[in-house]
């Protein structure tokens, strides 16, 4: 509501955005900005972690329900294990990414048959998206996109739902495609949301990096499943377009 009520000088001075407002980090305290820091570090460890899990299941085929059930395990034994225990936990959080790469393994596979060159698309893409978002939380005013959790947590149980529905009664292409491009938009929200709460959580004294790098991961790994789900599509229906146009000049030749 504030939002209707501001002056004209707080909305000039909004609008006069310069370079330096990204190296505004002033709200964010230097103990903070460590964990960040250490997040961060952790978070890309996770992710060199699964990119293993992807590699074996495309040496060994060991990608599915299974690993899926494990990386869900390890992650609830994570969270069920006390912060001092890190060396444990840190163990756990990085099983969960072998096995969540892992589990990722067969799309993976698809794409790398389609086209080999989507899979890196795929990660540039989410390593851009997830950079750019996570610095416009870093770079706001503190618990300013906060107010976020509540819409997202709404459009996440509506994702799940039709999840669940085409799952379990079939669904249209149509369907299989909204869900792709909605469910992006909201894990791309919840690094903002997310960001900004471990940021917030951080000032509080609530340093525990492995629990914060293991929501950003969870947000990655889901953002980089729907890119690479599109880029796919995308890909195939090149092939197919390309096909069709070619079968008319081999019938002529």
């Amino acid at each position: 509501m504030d939002t209707f009520f501001k002056s004209p000088s707080s909305s000039s001075s909004r609008s006069s955005w310069s370079y330096d407002t990204l190296k505004n980090f002033r709200e964010i305290s230097p103990l903070v900005q460590n964990h960040i820091k250490l997040v961060y570090f952790t978070l890309c460890c996770a992710v060199v972690a699964a990119a293993v899990g992807a590699f074996l299941h495309v040496l060994w085929n060991i990608g599915g329900f299974l690993t899926t059930v494990a990386s869900i395990g390890s992650m609830f034994w994570l969270l069920s294990t006390p912060p001092f225990e890190e060396q444990k936990r840190l163990s756990l959080l990085m099983a969960s990414a072998l096995f969540q790469g892992a589990s990722i393994g067969p799309l993976i596979g698809l794409a790398f048959a389609i086209d080999p060159g989507l899979i890196i698309g795929a990660f540039v893409a989410t390593s851009l998206a997830f950079a750019c978002f996570s610095a416009v939380a870093l770079v706001a005013r503190r618990r300013e996109y906060l107010y976020l959790g509540g819409l997202l947590s709404s459009w996440l149980s509506i994702l799940m739902w039709l999840h669940s529905d085409s799952s379990l009664f079939g669904g249209s292409i149509a369907l299989f495609k909204f869900e792709l491009y909605f469910g992006l938009l909201v894990f791309v929200g919840y690094v903002i949301v997310d960001t900004q709460v471990i940021i917030e959580r951080a000032h509080f004294g609530d340093l525990d990096y492995v629990k914060h790098a293991l929501t950003l991961f969870t947000d990655l790994a889901a953002i980089f499943v729907r890119i690479l789900n599109i880029m796919k599509d995308v890909g195939r229906a090149m092939i197919f377009n390309s096909s069709r146009q070619a079968s008319p000049i081999m019938a002529h030749a």
